[in-house]
């Protein structure tokens, strides 16, 4: 029982020094060097109900923005412009001012949202600007196309949409099957460089059944400058249940097909010219 008196009286002792150093200013470091307590759960209970010296109390580095929105909040701010303001996130601007008041709308629903819907539509129009000048810009720096420029195009577009040979079907035929207006174009103009009658041409419509047939027709004949009787029987593409089409609008005309008769010598100089191309492209790269 005299060692537990002992023990408390000794604690007595020592909080009423921590606490007069307290008083006069002293950080924690300092008294635990003045005492000699390196316990620090100890150092803290000699302490306990005395408040830090002010001038141990760091100011919080967020505490001017932190006054700042709170300002600009009871002002009516948003939390967006106050964000633009301060640089700060809009997490800690919510959490600054979440007891104010919430600032009263001064717009309605349906003007904010005809602002926000002209502001879409401006970026669209300037994205579609900028979309219009890069193509532009490209297409005019193509300019004139060489014959030799024009017959590796050729050779690259048919090898990419015409038919070819197998070895286990063969198949030395030109035929050339898009819907595309200027791959029809491009590829007509290659196969007049390539010494190609237009009276050895052979024509098939493909378009879907249910869309204008007789109107695509016309297109295409109107397209390739050729007489109706060059163009085999239409080809419908049959409409099941489970058809989505997305092509269903008066732009919608379907596929051209074009063959050359008598084309077996021809299909073989495509064949060897793409695999020149491909052997030149890899003497290129290495």
């Amino acid at each position: 029982m005299a060692h537990t008196r002992g023990t408390q009286s000794d604690f007595e002792r020592l909080r009423e020094q921590a606490v007069a150093l307290r008083r006069a200013g002293y950080s924690l470091r300092q008294i635990r060097d003045e005492l000699k307590i390196f316990n620090n759960d100890l150092l803290g209970r000699l302490v306990k109900g005395e408040p830090p010296p002010a001038w141990t109390t760091r100011p919080r580095a967020k505490d001017d923005l932190r006054e700042r929105a709170r300002e600009l909040r009871l002002r009516g701010w948003t939390y967006d412009r106050i964000q633009l303001e301060l640089g700060c996130s809009k997490s800690s601007i919510s959490l600054w001012v979440r007891d104010l008041p919430k600032p009263e709308r001064k717009r309605s629903r349906e003007e904010s949202a005809a602002i926000a819907r002209r502001g879409w539509e401006e970026k669209l129009r300037i994205r579609d600007e900028e979309r219009r000048r890069t193509k532009e810009a490209a297409k005019q720096a193509v300019g004139d196309l060489s014959p030799r420029e024009l017959f590796l195009v050729g050779v690259g577009l048919y090898w990419a949409e015409g038919g070819k040979d197998k070895p286990y079907d063969r198949r030395e035929k030109v035929i050339f099957v898009n819907s595309d207006p200027g791959m029809i174009r491009v590829f007509l103009a290659w196969l007049d460089q390539m010494g190609v009658e237009r009276c050895r041409l052979r024509y098939t419509v493909m378009i879907h059944e249910r869309a204008d047939a007789a109107a695509a027709e016309q297109y295409w004949a109107d397209l390739v400058g050729a007489d109706r009787s060059a163009f085999n029987k239409t080809a419908l593409k049959r409409h099941t249940p489970r058809t989505a089409r997305k092509n269903t609008g008066d732009s919608y005309r379907g596929c051209l097909g074009l063959k050359v008769l008598k084309g077996a010598d021809l299909y073989r100089r495509i064949e060897g010219a793409w695999y020149g191309i491909v052997e030149s492209a890899r003497v290129a790269d290495q």
